[in-house]
């Protein structure tokens, strides 16, 4: 009988080489030597045996453990037996989990966690795709919340068999082929490989007599009227979520999700900065210089503001809770009211000699804060 190889030798690599780099390794040679990549390849065939044994070993702690004390001795005392370490219970089920990800290809697609166990059946349902749209609102509706209706074209579950896909009075039939797993396996070289059920297209069911409006598919397509909830305190961008009014599961299957994306319109007097909004109003150089009440618009209507004396442009006001409510929290932002002191384009022979008189009885500093500052700084800077 011929002799074993070292299974280190085996997989190329030194003894004291981590357990990732092992498996690294394995599915290198693995790959090149798979008997799907070999076909009638005999020697191909055995070193593929040779690397899946030495694998299975030496990526089990307790068996490497053994190996690296005993060698291939340690057959004898392992659970496998006489036989060495039982490698033939390794090429039922762990061995498609190694590979899902390598040869999914070459076996029509990757391997689930559950798929091919025995025991598991399908249900014949297939949850429906999920749906994007956008809506656009008003600033208004933003900061208060509404509810609007939206038409959205897609699937729904057809009414003669209620998405069942069959004729009243019948109903699906378990698949003969795959007995309701929706898939089938068979022996490819090494192993045992499973594929999505020919006959029944992986649903794990067949369905003897369709239904004459949907042909079987137990679905229609509809333009869909829908009412969307618009929060108070919703921002552009944000998404609404929707459960179940995306498209219709196949053959009874739940429906997706559609997902409502908000695009706010611009507004002809407010900005929003977060949770707090922003305007800007206008007053006379007089007003800004002696003081004023004022009115200033918001979201809920008029109020009356005191513009003190000697405020300056761009100066901000602010007015608690009298901006848009917290989405997910508690309370309202303010609205912040962006002072802009206007100076007169045009002025009357009389309005221009009070302004020069005036003109000429300004110097005091502390009239003019500002403007003394920006000079002082302007004489240091250039000293």
């Amino acid at each position: 009988m011929a002799t074993k190889r070292d299974y280190y030798e085996v997989l190329g690599v030194e003894r004291n080489t981590p357990a990732e780099d092992l498996k690294k390794a394995y599915r290198k040679l693995a790959v090149q030597f798979h008997p799907d990549k070999n076909p009638g390849d005999k020697k191909a065939e055995e070193r593929f045996k040779e690397l899946s044994e030495a694998y299975e070993v030496l990526s089990d702690s307790q068996k490497r453990q053994m190996y690296d004390q005993f060698g291939h001795a340690a057959g004898a005392s392992a659970p496998g037996g006489a036989g060495g370490f039982d490698f033939q219970g390794f090429s039922g089920g762990s061995i498609n989990d190694i590979f899902g990800d390598i040869f999914g290809d070459l076996f029509g697609g990757s391997q689930g966690a559950n798929r091919g166990r025995p025991g598991r059946r399908r249900t014949g349902g297939k949850p429906g795709d999920d749906l994007r749209t956008s809506i656009d609102i008003t600033f208004e509706e933003a900061a208060f919340g509404a509810e609007k209706i939206i038409t959205v074209p897609k699937t729904v579950k057809c009414e003669t068999c209620a998405g069942l896909g069959a004729q009243l009075g019948t109903q699906p039939e378990t698949c003969a082929q795959c007995g309701g797993r929706g898939e089938v396996s068979f022996q490819q070289g090494f192993f045992a490989i499973t594929r999505p059920c020919p006959r029944c297209n992986g649903a794990g069911q067949t369905i003897p007599h369709p239904c004459v409006n949907c042909q079987g598919t137990g679905q229609s397509k509809k333009r869909s009227q829908i009412a969307v909830k618009i929060p108070a305190g919703v921002d552009t961008g944000q998404r609404l979520k929707l459960t179940n009014e995306g498209e219709a599961g196949e053959r009874g299957g739940p429906s997706g999700d559609l997902y409502v994306v908000i695009n706010i319109l611009p507004h002809d007097f407010f900005t929003r900065d977060e949770f707090d909004i922003i305007c800007e109003v206008p007053v006379t150089f007089v007003h800004a210089a002696l003081g004023a009440e004022i009115e200033v618009p918001t979201l809920e209507g008029k109020v009356k503001v005191k513009i003190p004396p000697g405020t300056q442009s761009h100066k901000i006001l602010r007015l608690k809770n009298k901006g848009l409510a917290r989405l997910g929290s508690y309370g309202r932002g303010d609205q912040l009211v962006r002072i802009i002191v206007e100076i007169p384009s045009k002025l009357t022979p009389e309005q221009k000699e009070l302004l020069k008189r005036f003109g000429e009885n300004e110097g005091e500093i502390a009239a003019h804060p500002m403007h003394h500052n920006f000079f002082e700084k302007v004489k240091n800077l250039f000293g």
